[in-house]
Formats: C-alpha cells, structure tokens, sequence
C-alpha cells in the first residue's frame, strides 16, 4: 500500500519562491553597489541590470520543457541549482562587465524556470480554497528573502574574504532544496513525456485558446496595477531632500514591511470579491494614492510614505496575481508549468514598460509629479476599462474560471 506523503503548511510552501527574492537582491540591489563603487557609469549598469531583467519575462518561451519528460521537483531542483552557480560566477566577475551580463542573464533564467515549474506544481497540488493563501505566502516568501539578502548581503562580502562572503550569499539561492524534497510532486505526464515535439507543440498552443488563460491575459498585460513606482523611486532621493541612509531605510526595511504586509491582506477580502475585480480595485485604490502624492510636499516624509504605499499596494497586486494564476491552473493540469510561466510573464511585462513611461514623464513633465501623473492616470485609465469589460462579460468570465477549476486534460 502507498503511502501518501501530507503536504508542509501553506506558510511553509511559500518558501518554493525563495529563489526568485534572494536573486532580485543579487541582480537589483548587490551587483549596481557593487558596481557602482567599481565606478562603473550608471548608464552601463541600467543596461547589465535590464539584460538580466529579460528572463522575468522572456523566459515563458523555454516553460513548456518544464512540462515534458522529468518531473517538476526535477526540474526545481536543477535549475535552482544551476542559478546558484551562475549567480556566484557572476559576483567573482564583477570586473568583467560582459561575463558577469552573460551570468545574469543565464541565472534569471534557471530561476524563473525554476519559479515557473514549483508555481505549476503547487497549483496543481494544492485545494482551491488554500489558493488565495498560498498566493500570498508565496509572495511573502519572494519578498522576505529579497529583503533579508538585500541587508546581510553588503556585510558578507565586505566582512569576509570576498570569494567566501560571495559563496554564502549565492548559497542562499538554494535554500528551498530541502522544502522540494518534501513535497509531494506526481511523475511527469506519461502522455506528453512520449509524445514528439510537433504533438507537444500542438498541445502548448491549444493552451491559448483557453478562455480562463486569455481572460487572464488580458487583465495582465495592460499597465492596470505593475506598481513600478517602487523601482523607480529609490532614484528620486535628492528630489525629496532624502540621504542616502534613510533612502536605504525606506527603500529596504520599509518596503521590505509594507510589500508583505499587502500580501496578507489578502487572504481576507477574498471571499467577499472575485480575484480578477479585486485585482482591479487594488490597481485603483493605488492609483488614487498615487495621484494625492502630487499634492504633498517633495519632503523626507513624503518620500517615506510613497514608498512605503506603493509597495503595500504592489505586495497586494502581486499576492492577487499568484491567486489568479494558481486558480487559473487548476486541478491536475498537465501543463500547469507551462501556463504559469505564461502567465508569470504577463505578470512581469508591465513593470518594465511603466518603468520606462514613469521615468521619460519625469524627465518630460516636471520631475517627480510628472511620473506621479503618468502612472496614476495611465493605470487608473486601465482598470476602468478593464472593470467595465470585466462587468459586461462577467458570465463569460466565470464560465471559463469554472472550467479551470475542474480536472484539467489535454485535448
């Protein structure tokens, strides 16, 4: 007789996304200090910073592997693993700007592989009803870890021997391992694991006729709740007359507080609103706090409270986000990888393309208000128009959510 092997708690899970936090930290926070007291130009390091940015959302294209052959602990374990290299390869290249790019690049990829195949396998294992929470705690898990490497990180590699201090840093990388080990992860799906290549590729293409899948693309890819303030803002330091050391406070510990404090919200208002409109409200409750900070002062204070609000509202975009890519995976789907990767990458695409509007309207329309403006109005224009055709197609909406709550099989 088979014994089957309990699942850890829903907090416990949430850790799966270790990985993507503590590379954010390396990629986002470590390597531009580092480089920066390397006094490499700020232009060069926004470019090696972008290029390593592209897997976030680039890497849906290889997600359909995750699905195909080995089991997707496998393919966990092994791309978390080979991420953990890279990433260390790529803080012992800090002096060599084109190996330490190609590093980056390499590392986010494995990660958000990684990300991508325990986001489909959790999906699949876990009930409907713990969904919304394990959505939360898996963003809880990719910022907590992003915060606690961005403090200690400095400190390892100024305070020990540089290769050792590089060593334990990357080795954070693979501190999910032992929770892969002990969850419970079903075989490959025998039918896709033998199919050809032309077969597969059917099967991953009819994946996007899926109504649940393209109504949750649509809602994704507009602008209606990225946030990218949050990265956009700890550049705007001296526009609010704020040091060094206390942009660093806000822009670490705050943050670090309000993104998870947003998460957990959550958990209780989803069971009094549907995902996708409560996606929506969040996106418009956040625009109109973006849109009051135009009127308060270019002060410390004023700093502080943006950060700290953007980043409760983006922990609690993105906490909505994992809920309705889980949901949308439903039960026994033997491309859940594949979706969530999808997905996942929709999720992403928002950030770098309103992190682009957001600075050019600083530079177009008088500083700091004008990347207030542009991304208050764009993102509350959106959610507006995607509220209404939310409304007008809600039985549509709910027909294909319904679907993909059942037992999912390939066509």
């Amino acid at each position: 007789m088979t014994t089957v092997r309990a699942l850890p708690p829903v907090w416990l899970m949430g850790l799966g996304f270790l990985p993507v936090g503590v590379f954010s930290a390396i990629l986002l926070m470590i390597v531009p200090q580092l480089l920066a007291a390397n006094h490499v130009p700020e232009q060069e390091i926004a470019s090696i910073t972008t290029i390593g940015l592209f897997p976030f959302f680039g890497a849906f294209i290889l997600s359909p592997l995750l699905d195909w052959r080995f089991s997707r602990r496998t393919y966990a374990i092994a791309t978390t693993i080979i991420g953990a290299l890279c990433a260390f390869g790529a803080l012992v290249s800090i002096n060599n700007l084109a190996l330490l790019t190609a590093l980056l690049f390499t590392a986010n990829v494995a990660v958000t592989l990684g990300s991508n195949a325990v986001g489909g396998w959790l999906g699949n294992l876990i009930e409907t009803d713990n969904k919304g929470r394990l959505g939360a705690w898996l963003n809880v898990g990719n910022i907590g870890s992003l915060g606690v490497a961005a403090a200690v990180a400095m400190s390892l590699l100024r305070d020990l021997p540089y290769l050792l201090g590089a060593g334990v840093l990357s080795g954070f990388v693979l501190l999910a391992l032992p929770l892969y080990w002990v969850i419970p992860c079903p075989p490959a799906d025998k039918r896709l694991a033998s199919e050809t290549i032309r077969d597969f590729s059917r099967d991953v293409l009819n994946l996007l006729k899926k109504p649940s899948v393209l109504w949750t693309l649509l809602i994704f890819l507009p602008p209606a709740a990225s946030f990218a303030l949050t990265n956009t803002l700890g550049g705007m330091g001296n526009d609010f007359h704020t040091s060094e050391a206390l942009v660093g406070l806000w822009g670490g510990a705050g943050a670090f507080v309000a993104g998870i404090a947003g998460s957990l919200l959550i958990p209780r208002f989803e069971e009094l609103i549907a995902p996708k409109p409560l996606y929506l409200v969040i996106g418009t409750l956040g625009a109109l706090f973006t849109l009051g900070l135009v009127a308060l002062p270019h002060s410390p204070a004023t700093f502080g409270t943006a950060m700290l609000g953007e980043n409760l509202f983006q922990g609690a975009a993105f906490s909505v986000q994992n809920f309705i890519m889980l949901r949308t995976i439903g039960h026994n789907n033997p491309l859940a990888a594949t979706q969530f990767g999808l997905l996942a990458s929709a999720q992403s695409l928002p950030l770098v393309y309103m992190q682009a509007i957001d600075g050019n309207a600083y530079g177009l329309f008088g500083g700091v208000n004008g990347s207030y403006l542009a991304d208050a109005l764009i993102s509350g224009a959106f959610c507006m128009i995607l509220g209404l055709l939310i409304w007008f197609f809600r039985a549509a909406i709910a027909r294909g959510d319904n679907e993909a709550e059942g037992v999912a099989t390939l066509g």
